[in-house]
């Protein structure tokens, strides 16, 4: 065979050889012949083998309907409709009417529309209607009681249930509490069958679970909106128990009285107000718990009032500054700041400057604790109170009076108390010039006989007391805890706490209205 001839025959079987490898690789089904065919490559050219991607895929959805609790709830749901007679000058939105020039032809027109009608916007002096919408709920069908919010149905002069199926009943007002913004109705049970929802126990919640807010808003009805726990405790200086639930759930106007339900359709929280720049909802929405809320709609049915425990005394918080100077580890607690005469700790049981930590067997972390503590507290309860007095943890007994009686008790004290002036100087303590208390300084400056200490005549205004606000005329009564009667007694005080190595040096403060108050002053 020749040259050209060999050459022609070796040509022809690498084209068909490749031709063959061409086919297998596109013909391949599956990962097993690519592995096959990849030994017959090079292995310095064999690429890495790759191993089938391993992805979990999981189910993803929202929360379960609600639509079968919603329909079982809405029946106890209803509308406050309100209505209050006003003069026409003081009805809200009114149009004033147009000053006219004398002799105008208008003027008869105008007469007639603004002063002789009691439509809207009446200006005639006459009576008219003003309506308001909010929201509330059945508690006990067989009773006909309804709650709602005490702003819902203030200075109303008639009050109207409706109902989801579009019924209404006239109520009459049981009670009401200014403090918790709680309010409880009465309907007649004999005129409709009613539907009734219960408490559920708030203390339960967590921040994160799903509640459900049914109400009135804008007055469009019955609405349900759905969200969660966002927060609890809240403060938002609405009255003296603050302790709001507050929720992501659309609360809008109008649902003001409504309840918060969990999902096993106990009422958890009653709505009551709203964070809006808009006048809409934004998804900060605030309810009262059920556990401040039951014993307060209990008192309302049975007495038509509240009837909250007593203590008597003024507190204020405990800063880090002051549990220091009492020798406190923690700064935590109420320390009273003065005892109300004549109050269930006015014979010596609980005294100023004395910090309770712990009321009736809970504890007292924060100063806004104690009032709600004590109001939830039946009146006339005898109670253990846990005190921290001169660095030393002691239990108290204490019996409790009413909160009612007392306001009136302390509001005449204040009303009494006689106002405390200057004295003169004799020495110098923390940037503050102090004088004592003698007779012609009393009747000089009009000082109460039962007022004890050293009198502040003079504040340096680029010291610490100036900052902390104290003023000429206040009188220091203790310093650490410890009485003071004379300048000298001040400057000895302070001396021995230095000795002691406290940074910082507490003072009690007899106030010009003769309330007292504590505060702290560094001894740098």
């Amino acid at each position: 065979m020749s040259a050209t001839s060999v050459r022609s025959a070796i040509r022809k079987r690498l084209v068909a050889t490749t031709a063959a490898v061409l086919a297998g690789a596109l013909a391949v089904p599956s990962f097993a012949p690519l592995a096959l065919a990849q030994e017959q490559v090079p292995a310095q050219l064999q690429p890495a083998p790759i191993a089938p991607p391993q992805v979990q895929l999981q189910p993803s959805h929202g929360p379960a309907s609600v639509a079968d609790l919603a329909e079982r709830l809405l029946g106890a749901v209803v509308n406050i409709s309100t209505s209050q007679n006003v003069k026409g000058t003081e009805a809200p939105n009114a149009v004033p009417m147009p000053q006219l020039p004398e002799g105008s032809p208008f003027q008869d027109f105008f007469d007639d529309f603004f002063k002789n009608r009691q439509g809207e916007g009446s200006q005639g002096g006459g009576a008219q209607k003003v309506q308001s919408l909010g929201s509330g709920f059945v508690v006990d069908a067989e009773q006909g009681i309804v709650v709602t919010n005490n702003h819902v149905i203030a200075d109303a002069d008639e009050i109207e249930v409706n109902f989801s199926d579009g019924s209404k009943l006239k109520a009459e007002l049981i009670g009401t509490d200014t403090k918790t913004d709680i309010a409880v109705l009465k309907v007649d049970p004999k005129l409709k069958k009613l539907t009734a929802v219960k408490f559920g126990d708030s203390n339960r919640i967590r921040i994160g679970d799903w509640v459900m807010a049914i109400g009135n808003p804008f007055g469009l009805g019955g609405t349900v909106t759905v969200g969660i726990v966002s927060a609890r405790n809240r403060d938002i200086n609405a009255g003296p128990y603050d302790d709001f639930i507050q929720t992501d759930a659309a609360i809008n106007r109008g649902n003001s009285g409504g309840p918060l339900f969990n999902m096993e359709g106990e009422v958890v929280g009653i709505n009551t107000a709203i964070i809006s720049p808009s006048g809409g909802s934004i998804g900060i929405g605030f309810s009262i718990p059920s556990e401040l809320a039951i014993g307060v709609v209990d008192q309302l049915r049975q007495f038509g009032e509240t009837r909250r425990g007593w203590l008597g005394v003024r507190i204020q918080p405990v800063t880090d500054e002051i549990a220091e100077s009492l020798g406190m580890k923690v700064a935590k607690g109420a320390l009273v700041a003065g005892v109300i005469k004549g109050g269930p700790v006015d014979n010596g049981t609980i005294q100023a400057g004395d910090v309770i930590i712990k009321f009736d067997g809970k504890d007292v972390d924060d100063m806004r604790d104690l009032p709600r503590v004590v109001a939830e507290s039946p009146v006339g309860k005898a109670v253990d109170v846990i005190i921290v007095r001169k660095g030393v943890e002691q239990t108290v007994k204490v019996t409790l009076g009413r909160l009612e009686d007392g306001e009136k008790q302390a509001s005449a004290e204040e009303d009494d108390e006689e106002q405390q002036e200057e004295a003169v100087t004799t020495a110098t303590v923390l940037g503050m010039t102090v004088g004592e208390l003698t007779d012609d300084a009393r009747k000089k400056f009009e000082i109460a006989s039962d007022v004890s200490g050293v009198v502040i005549t003079e504040v340096d205004p680029k010291s610490l007391a100036a900052e902390r606000g104290i003023l000429a005329g206040e009188v220091i009564t203790e310093i650490a805890q410890e009485s003071v009667s004379s300048p000298k007694d001040a400057m000895d005080r302070i001396g021995a706490l230095k000795e002691q190595g406290r940074k910082n040096a507490l003072l009690m403060l007899s106030s010009k209205t003769g309330e007292l108050r504590f505060v702290t002053l560094r001894m740098d």
